[in-house]
């Protein structure tokens, strides 16, 4: 892009940022920049033409541009992180609700499969098969025993036991 004839009379866009003071003051530096780019001759062209169209100097055309693209950008990214956050949400519900479906039909098997149930105290809090009740370290619960196959462990509180 050429250079705009420079108004002496404007404030300078430049960063000037000066030494710090003497008792460690940091720097201060002017809020606004210059910011030089090299653009193909047809871009130039095109802003020129549209900075003519709408009576604006072509810097203040481009920060416009810059401005309304760097927000268009922000609100994008928000939309996006704000579809991810929701769509991790809902997979952990789903692979919850399924892993709770797996429990749920191993636990009907063991039940169904059930020889015997052995009063024991819980070295270990468990949850019990039938109920889903959390039952604590030290509590009196019965382990379900199983045909010699079943290597799988699990309990039924008190309350779930089977009396027949």
């Amino acid at each position: 892009m050429t250079h705009e004839p420079h108004d002496p009379s404007a404030p300078d866009d430049t960063l000037e940022a000066s030494e710090p003071g003497a008792a460690g003051e940091p720097p201060t530096e002017k809020k606004e920049r210059v910011l030089h780019t090299r653009v193909p001759v047809v871009l130039e062209r095109e802003l020129k033409r549209f900075a003519e169209n709408l009576r604006m100097p072509v810097s203040n055309l481009v920060r416009t541009i810059l401005e309304d693209a760097v927000a268009a950008a922000d609100k994008a990214g928000e939309g996006v992180e704000g579809q991810l956050k929701r769509m991790a949400s809902h997979l952990e519900e789903e692979r919850k609700r399924l892993h709770d479906r797996l429990a749920d039909a191993r636990n009907k098997e063991l039940l169904a499969g059930a020889v015997a149930f052995q009063p024991v105290r819980l070295a270990k809090p468990a949850a019990c098969a039938q109920c889903g009740r959390d039952c604590a370290a030290g509590e009196q619960a019965h382990l379900i025993v199983g045909e010699p196959d079943s290597r799988e462990r699990a309990f039924v509180c008190a309350a779930c036991v089977p009396l027949a």
